[in-house]
């Protein structure tokens, strides 16, 4: 269906791909996965026709509809968010425009005399839209939309008035109203709450055309691929199985390349060793000369490339007393929509607070009445004894001075640290050698959230406040966060989309629900199991 012929392709002086092969075929579900950079979305982009190989050939069969999201959604304004999805239904929203020109026409005196061609061309449009399932197309597109979360009020507000993460849903659900033959999806979990999720990850699995995706969320990718295709290195590496059999065999393959290179580099030395002690000895002329010659022939094995990875370490952090905050009869409210009324909660030492519920339920609202960044109406937010807060939110990545150096933007929280110790933070969150002059308003949205963290933790905190932490993060920087909280010794209070995070981080669950506040001793797996539900209002 889709296939890359012998691909290479540079970018400024970066090989990405060389005599690259790969294919997608009718039907399958691919993961695309290689670390940031590897070229990704310039693969998308081949796809789609936007760029072209340097060499080798990108071929899609003739007729096949392709749909494409990504990040950059363009500008959206001046019609509804509805009306923006079904403009992008693929020949159904041409025809519908022509409906409604038509429809135009009909009322236009002045073409009163073009009348009988234009109510005969009308009936043959309308007869086409009808065979398209037009008159169900505005009800397939709200379906979609409050699939994504969006409320009717919001299907039907100006789309120009929606932030960019809403935008991005809008853009993402104009492409599965399309259902094309293929759908390329590049980050579709990037913005999405848990509840959005849930729903698109059935939407897909029920989808019968071929899928090409890209997702930080390694639960999202393994219910719904069965095939990865690895870019690593300039090759395209393809493995029959989803992203955990990927890893394993990934990991199996480096296994036997690295025992490979290290029998060979063995019996390499054996035979050097032979040739050095004898090759002075006219006895042993003959002999070192074949083994030179066989050397010499002999391909050489390299060894499995470790791929750089962040290690995140959280130094022991100060003990804090039992009670790490209580809140106390909390009232809260935005206008007139009532957020909080007489919350009572509290949390102690080593508790893992996960807090769910859908949007506007207040999970955010609780971090920041907690982080005291917001104030309640009424009641108490108290921080216990000896507490040293660590708060992490979108917000603070919004207020990087982004003309400041990443290594700047340290010197300026820590004035009193050395240089030494700033570089060895800056390494520990995977920024080394020139990443450390790099301005802020360059970084990604991956490098901004490790520098907030890095921020966060250099006088290491005991109770973290969370809220998103993951949402700018790859695999493998992710993998390496749940790793390092796993091992931390203080109290969390966080708010996640992220399954594998939640389950593998908290230990007790607060749900945020319209029938009130329910609280859960285990963490978010025991909340799953006694629930039947992965998220608040979503029964699986």
């Amino acid at each position: 269906m889709i296939r890359f012929e012998n691909i290479s392709k540079q970018n400024s002086h970066r090989i990405l791909f060389c005599e690259a092969f790969a294919a997608l075929n009718r039907g399958e579900k691919v993961g695309l996965v290689g670390p940031n950079g590897a070229g990704k979305t310039t693969l998308f982009r081949m796809i789609t026709g936007e760029e072209q190989p340097d060499d080798g050939q990108v071929s899609v069969e003739k007729g096949v509809s392709i749909g494409y999201f990504n990040q950059d959604v363009g500008e959206m304004a001046g019609r509804s968010a509805v009306a923006e999805v079904m403009d992008g239904a693929g020949p159904v929203s041409a025809v519908a425009a022509e409906l409604a020109t038509l429809e135009a026409a009909m009322c236009d005196p002045e073409r009163a005399d073009e009348m009988d061609g234009i109510v005969e061309r009308y009936g043959e449009v309308q007869a086409r839209f009808e065979e398209l399932g037009g008159y169900e197309l505005e009800g397939k597109a709200r379906e979609v939309l409050a699939g994504l979360s969006f409320s009717q009020e919001m299907m039907d507000m100006d789309v120009g008035r929606l932030s960019g993460g809403w935008k991005m849903r809008v853009a993402l659900a104009r492409i599965l109203l399309m259902r094309p033959d293929a759908m390329l999806l590049d980050e579709p979990s990037n913005h999405l709450d848990l509840e959005s999720l849930i729903w698109l990850e059935a939407f897909l699995k029920g989808y019968e055309g071929a899928l090409l995706m890209t997702s930080h969320d390694r639960e999202f990718m393994n219910r719904i691929v069965s095939k990865i295709i690895e870019i690593d290195d300039g090759g395209l590496n393809s493995y029959a199985g989803d992203y955990a059999f990927y890893e394993q065999q990934r990991a199996l393959n480096e296994k036997q390349q690295q025992a490979q290179f290290e029998r060979q580099q063995a019996m390499l030395a054996k035979e050097i060793k032979f040739i050095e002690r004898f090759k002075a000895r006219a006895s042993h002329a003959s002999q070192v000369q074949s083994r030179v010659k066989k050397l010499d022939k002999i391909e050489r094995f390299e060894p499995p490339r470790r791929r750089q990875s962040v290690a995140f370490e959280f130094p022991p952090s100060p003990r804090s007393g039992e009670d790490v905050a209580v809140l106390k009869d909390v009232h809260k409210r935005y206008g007139a929509k009532v957020i909080y009324d007489g919350l009572d909660f509290m949390i102690r030492r080593k508790e893992r607070w996960c807090v769910m519920g859908v949007n506007g339920a207040g999970k955010s609202t609780l971090l920041k009445l907690v982080a005291k960044t917001a104030d309640p109406d009424q009641g108490s937010v108290t921080v216990g004894a000896s507490v040293r807060m660590g708060y992490f939110s979108q917000h603070a990545m919004d207020q990087l001075d982004g003309e400041r150096s990443l290594f700047e933007t340290l010197e300026d929280h820590f004035p009193q640290a050395n240089q030494g110790s700033l570089r060895a933070l800056a390494g520990c969150f995977g920024f080394s050698g020139d990443d450390v002059e790099k301005r802020c308003r360059v970084l990604s949205g991956g490098e901004k959230a490790r520098l907030v963290m890095a921020l966060m933790l250099f006088n290491p905190p005991n109770f973290l406040v969370l809220d998103e932490p993951t949402n700018h993060l790859d695999l493998d920087t992710k993998e390496m966060l749940i790793k390092a909280l796993a091992d931390y010794d203080g109290t969390m209070l966080f708010v996640s989309h992220d399954r594998r995070f939640l389950a593998a981080l908290s230990n007790r669950v607060l749900e945020l629900t319209p029938e009130g506040v329910h609280q859960y001793a285990g963490g978010y797996s025991e909340y799953v199991a006694s629930t039947g539900q992965e998220a608040p209002g979503l029964h699986s």
